[in-house]
């Protein structure tokens, strides 16, 4: 099990790198989170929510993801709700206290999908949250210390240097573990590094000492390596500006602005846009930052209409408007698809106490939020009228659109609006239905698949028509929605295996797993 001394300490990427090391080693390895906290999430196929922390993790073991590696999603709403989602199924809105009062049922709910990975596999990477030593909610706390019980687990504790003050971080979380708790941990790893080793070095001889308890490596700080963020932490802190290679306004061919809505979801839609060269992608929450960009997009929201009132109050949505008009091209996708239509009603209350908004009025058509949830994987085409309508003239309609739906609205087109999509598969049964819109004059398009830009061929064409706007020349297609990914997670191995000292690791599993260590590594 991977612990961290706070949240974003990098648990993650560390578990990423594991279960990559263990599968590049020929052992059957998943990975299992009991209860995430993010609007970062994925369907699977079997229409299934879960993190797509677990989802990274799923693909670094060379995995398809299942909700038992992410039995518990929480998908906050407002600062004191969120919606529960066990096994992939939303069950309800509750407050913390409500949560915390079935926290035997939820933590019953995660030692049966434990238990069911634990059958299936040789190696379970299990990923703690924030930090096993929050005093306050210990006693409710079903995703730490609780879970490496049940599981036998030996913990590593990782903490993150780049913050200071790291040292006293790990001797504190441990002062305030209990004494089983404490024994478990057997071994600190320090990540984030970036500086002289040889003036690191007596620091952590020191906190050896202290500790008594090996430090198993020290990682170094790195932005090279492209692997999905657990949640939107990483926008508030920065971090996806250094992680944004191109992030470089003045020298980009090509300007993306995404607005960072104050709960925003699934926000790594958008990381293949920032691995294409010439690209700037900047999350922007003002309308002063949005400057004149050559597409806007507007992400998904776990609380549309609330975070719609947001951007009107703050300018961002007239702002939006006043660009479209003026030719910038602009892209709603799930939640924010829904904002691009004329009005949205919650009769039900299913994400808001507001029952009724207009919206920005880009694409002629209305929205219903319904209690009931679509939640699929999907295979989609663009509509063969829409070809000349959106600019996108060198697409191919017969081409496949792969992605996912999750959203709890409809939305209904209005005055011969032309959708934007042709679903043809909805979590592997055969369908034929519309998705999104466009709108008059194919400028503004919305849409619920997520994932959309991953699809290589879609987003070759889209950049072509952005640089088509500007009198660029056209780019050529560079696959790196799948064969980089696999070099990604390969990179990351080698950098773990380069820093971290693996054979202790191996110890650990054979000490409380009663496997043998040499027989793991052969």
């Amino acid at each position: 099990m991977v612990q961290g001394t706070g949240s974003d300490v990098g648990k993650s990427i560390l578990v990423c790198a594991l279960c990559r090391i263990f599968q590049q080693e020929g052992l059957k390895v998943a990975p299992f989170k009991a209860q995430n906290m993010s609007n970062n999430s994925y369907v699977t196929v079997g229409g299934g929510e879960m993190g797509r922390a677990q989802v990274a993790q799923a693909a670094a073991a060379g995995l398809r993801p299942v909700v038992e590696m992410n039995p518990i999603l929480l998908k906050p709403t407002g600062n004191n709700g969120s919606q529960i989602i066990t096994m992939g199924k939303p069950i309800g809105h509750m407050t913390a206290n409500e949560y915390y009062g079935n926290k035997e049922k939820m933590l019953d709910i995660a030692r049966e999908a434990y238990s069911t990975l634990s059958e299936q596999y040789d190696v379970i990477v299990i990923e703690g949250a924030g930090s096993p030593a929050e005093v306050n909610i210990k006693d409710d706390d079903i995703v730490n210390m609780r879970i490496a019980e049940i599981a036998d687990a030996p913990v590593i504790l990782v903490t993150d240097i780049e913050r200071g003050g790291s040292f006293a971080w790990i001797v504190g979380t441990l002062e305030l573990l209990n004494g089983d708790e404490r024994e478990r941990v057997c071994g600190i790893i320090i990540n984030k590094f970036r500086g002289d080793m040889g003036i690191l070095e007596p620091g952590i001889k020191m906190l050896e000492e202290r500790i008594n308890k090996p430090v198993l490596g020290v990682l170094p700080y790195f932005t090279d390596i492209n692997i999905d963020s657990e949640d939107s932490v990483c926008l508030d802190s920065g971090n996806w500006k250094l992680h944004n290679k191109n992030y470089i306004p003045s020298e980009s061919q090509i300007d993306i602005v995404v607005i960072k809505l104050p709960r925003i979801s699934n926000f790594t839609d958008f990381d293949v846009l920032k691995r294409e060269k010439n690209i700037c992608v900047r999350f922007v929450d003002n309308a002063q930052s949005i400057g004149n960009p050559d597409l806007i997009i507007i992400p998904g929201s776990k609380n549309t209409i609330g975070d719609l009132k947001v951007i009107k109050e703050n300018g961002i949505a007239d702002t939006i408007k006043n660009l479209s008009k003026s030719g910038t091209m602009v892209i709603g996708v799930c939640g924010g698809y829904q904002m691009l239509s004329k009005e949205i009603r919650d009769s039900e209350n299913a994400e808001s106490k507001i029952t009724q908004i207009g919206g920005l009025g880009l694409i002629d058509a209305k929205t219903n939020f319904m209690l009931q949830k679509s939640t699929y994987q999907v295979k989609a085409q663009i509509h063969d009228s829409l070809i000349s309508q959106s600019g996108l003239k060198d697409f191919n309609t017969r081409s496949e659109i792969t992605g996912y739906e999750i959203h709890m609205g409809e939305t209904e087109l209005l005055n011969g609006t032309l959708p934007f999509l042709k679903i043809i598969e909805r979590s592997e049964k055969e369908v034929c239905m519309d998705d999104g819109a466009i709108s008059e004059d194919g400028n503004v398009i919305g849409t619920y698949v997520h994932g959309i830009f991953d699809n290589d061929e879609f987003r070759l064409e889209l950049i072509n028509c952005l640089r088509r706007r500007k009198g660029l020349s056209y780019i050529q297609l560079k696959d790196l929605s799948k064969v980089d990914k696999e070099r990604q997670y390969d990179k990351l191995a080698d950098l773990f295996k380069k820093h971290i000292n693996m054979d202790l690791i191996y110890e650990l599993i054979g000490d409380l797993k009663n496997f043998n260590a040499e027989a793991l590594r052969t």
